[in-house]
């Protein structure tokens, strides 16, 4: 009786254990659409312009992390930036045309990062479109913008040796179906036929308004290849939306979402994002925003959504973030070209979901589970049909102590795989091979920015070579580029390099425009003096920046800090600006707003005035030095050693330098900046 009793209780106990597994059939491979990749921008704000000045040992590792197969993240597709002169989140990018007229494929860095990502993996696939815009091709949706647009593909393709896979119409500007026509019909003529066409771009619940007019719209039909929007795992596609996009045969593309997390929590939303992309809304290639953060620390968005930190190129110190391995649970088990199995695409009874992919010329396949909402450990048994491997299957997992780990392999016993998986937790199955956890040793150790320092801009032998973009400078709007010196030289150099601020004109900026300006430094720095020659063009103004603590919220670049400025008449002003100006703060009479002005609780942004004064002997087509000094709460003006102008505040205590080209009504000044000069001040 006692053995009867056993035998009954292990046979409900078995009966229970079946009954909490989820049985997933998978019973049609060919059932699912073809997978587009998985990746990141590189864009969408200056996310890397700090990259181009690191060693070229860490420069070359950091880019194997990203894009190398089957050794980081190993991402399959890369959205970049086509660069406009205007600020697009995090900074701004100089335009391969200024002006009409103008074309130089060597500016920047952008073409350097498309070469090396290339380079490492052949089949990367690569998208752009633009977030800015220079100001002479009128508005976004013109014919002059589809030429500007040709003219980046010709030179993408002649100069540097690169065929871009798509391109997409507008970042997150609206949508015009005839751009898109004009657009396409361009691409066709100048022989970029093969070049996907992607539109529009957009975010928020209307953004795939247009669908309908590509309904009723033959030629603007056959002028998408594939349909694409932002951020789905926010506002995904409704079932009508996604259903009139895969009647007209369209693919749905994510051509940008955000997972805005630290650590782990970072890891598991990106799988989470990939996995319900597709389950939800059918998106067969998901690009997240962004990949590598080459900025300084003070910028917006300057962690959180990146998968490395490259902060430093004075040490060569950078930083992987976990964020990197969730891109690795997809990047190193699938190719672009495999097809989703629809019927091992889904959520998870426990929480959580999972997505099966397979190579359609072969049996393999790769299997993806998160379990980001599950309550609990939960069994899932997968039943496999012909066509699909029996082979074991390697099993990588990462949870919140460990990230990217090899587990022991999985066999498949008879048709059927059983695993358990644990809550919060990414598992990757494939049976491919020659996944790795890619790593360097002895990465340098993190060093402050090196005071004191100078740039007096004639080291770069060919300002072509570095994109005409100094060191350690980071633009935030406009483009301060290595030109040769003004002549006459009243200092006496008479030749040699200088920076200026090239663009003349209001952009066409994808945030809200204020003065051009670059940064760098330290956002600790305290009692400093930063200096620079100026040479300032009739009607010019031109700038140095000091105790930049803020630079914007990433919509909108507005500083909180100092400048000192000098016109083409000598008048020299002391100026604090406080960020973007909120006009309701300051309702009320004089008196009323200096109260409010004065207190440190409250940030009503704006300029303000502290001190000026007329200096003697300034006049266009000069160089003058500007210097700008900082002790405590004292500050002073410097025009060619004078003390000029002062003032007392204790309101941004520390912060970045910078060089300023001011904003005026109709134009932007283009003064030229030589000899800077960053020095601790002795106390």
């Amino acid at each position: 009786m006692r053995q009867f009793f056993l035998l009954t209780l292990l046979f409900a106990m078995s009966l229970t254990a079946a009954a909490d597994t989820q049985v997933v059939r998978i019973t049609h491979v060919n059932a699912g659409k073809r997978f587009d990749g998985i990746g990141a921008v590189n864009g969408g704000g200056a996310t890397s312009v700090l990259l181009k000045d690191y060693p070229e040992e860490q420069r070359s590792q950091i880019m194997d992390l990203v894009f190398k197969p089957q050794f980081g993240a190993s991402v399959s597709a890369m959205l970049v930036e086509i660069p406009g002169d205007g600020n697009s989140t995090q900074g701004s990018m100089p335009s391969h045309s200024h002006y009409r007229g103008d074309a130089d494929f060597e500016r920047g860095y952008m073409w350097q990062v498309m070469r090396e990502a290339k380079r490492r993996n052949p089949l990367l696939a690569l998208d752009a479109t633009a977030w800015s815009a220079p100001a002479w091709v009128g508005n976004f949706w013109s014919l002059d913008m589809v030429d500007y647009y040709i003219a980046w593909l010709q030179g993408l393709r002649s100069v540097h040796g690169l065929e871009l896979d798509a391109l997409g119409c507008h970042n997150e500007k609206g949508w015009s179906g005839d751009f898109a026509k004009h657009l396409r019909r361009a691409m066709n003529e100048h022989g970029f036929r093969g070049v996907k066409l992607h539109g529009f771009g957009n975010w928020g619940k209307s953004k795939m308004d247009f669908l309908k007019a590509m309904q009723e719209d033959k030629e603007l039909a056959d002028a998408l290849d594939a349909v694409c929007a932002h951020t789905y795992s926010e506002i995904p596609l409704t079932r009508e939306q996604r259903a009139a996009a895969e009647a007209m045969g369209k693919p749905i593309w994510n051509s940008e979402d955000h997972v805005y997390l630290k650590g782990f929590d970072c890891l598991i939303s990106i799988v989470k994002c990939f996995n319900e992309n597709y389950i939800v809304s059918g998106a067969t290639r998901i690009i997240n925003w962004y990949d590598i953060a080459g900025v300084y620390p003070l910028e917006p968005y300057s962690c959180d959504p990146a998968m490395l930190l490259a902060r430093e190129p004075w040490s060569g110190h950078y930083e992987v973030r976990d964020a990197l391995w969730g891109y690795a649970h997809y990047g190193q088990f699938t190719r672009i070209g495999w097809q989703y199995v629809d019927d091992g695409c889904c959520q998870l009874g426990g929480g959580g979901s999972m997505v099966t992919l397979r190579d359609p010329s072969g049996g393999d396949y790769s299997i993806i589970f998160e379990t980001k909402d599950a309550a609990a450990p939960q069994t899932v048994e997968v039943r496999l049909p012909k066509g699909l491997s029996r082979k074991p299957l390697c099993l990588w997992r990462s949870n919140a102590r460990e990230q990217f780990v090899r587990q022991q392999d999985i066999a498949v016993k008879g048709s059927r795989i059983t695993i358990t998986l644990d809550s919060n937790t990414v598992y990757s199955l494939s049976t491919t091979s020659g996944q790795q956890k890619g790593s360097f040793a002895h990465v340098p150790s993190a060093k402050p920015f090196p005071l004191p320092y100078a740039d007096g801009f004639d080291q770069y032998k060919s300002p072509k070579d570095y994109g005409y973009l100094p060191h350690y400078t980071a633009d935030m709007i406009g483009a301060f580029e290595i030109v040769e010196a003004p002549h006459p030289d009243n200092r006496g150099s008479g030749s040699g390099f200088c920076l200026r601020q090239v663009v003349g004109e209001h952009t066409l900026s994808w945030a809200p425009e204020w003065h051009h300006y670059t940064i760098l430094g330290d956002s600790a720095w305290r009692d400093y003096e930063v200096s620079a020659d100026v040479y300032l063009n009739p009607h010019d103004e031109a700038a140095v920046m000091g105790r930049l603590c803020d630079v914007g919220s990433g919509y909108g670049i507005w500083a909180k800090g100092y400048y000192l400025k000098l016109d083409d008449k000598g008048l020299c002003s002391l100026v604090i600006t406080r960020g973007k100006l909120n006009q309701k703060e300051l309702i009320g009479d004089k008196e009323q707003q200096a109260f409010i002005l004065a207190r440190k609780d409250i940030e009503v942004g704006g300029e303000y005035l502290l001190d000026s004064a007329r200096v003697e002997g300034v006049s266009a087509c000069q160089w003058h030095n500007l210097r700008l000094r900082f002790e405590g709460d004292q500050l002073t003006g410097i025009v060619d050693d004078q003390p000029v102008v002062h003032a007392k505040s204790d309101r941004y205590t520390r912060g970045m330098a910078g060089l300023m080209a001011p904003l005026q009504e109709r134009r932007v000044c283009t003064p030229y900046f030589d000899n800077l000069r960053i020095e601790p001040v002795r106390q």
